[in-house]
């Protein structure tokens, strides 16, 4: 899965994205609209992780999409 794909089927996507990381409300998910970047951003700021790690979990969660 790409971004473009995210992005596409965020509507699908993002109440995975919420089960994974529930601490993200339901503004911010419609903020980060399937936007990598964001998410990445969102998850820094609600968990404490560097950049890298966040983008981490996010291929994590991507590969097992």
């Amino acid at each position: 899965m790409n971004e473009n794909t995210i992005k596409g089927n965020w509507e699908q996507v993002k109440g995975n994205v919420q089960k994974k990381w529930g601490e993200l409300t339901n503004d911010e998910l419609d903020q980060i609209n399937g936007d990598r970047k964001i998410l990445a951003g969102k998850i820094q700021e609600k968990y404490g992780r560097a950049e890298d790690e966040a983008e981490r979990e996010i291929d994590e969660f991507e590969r097992s999409y």
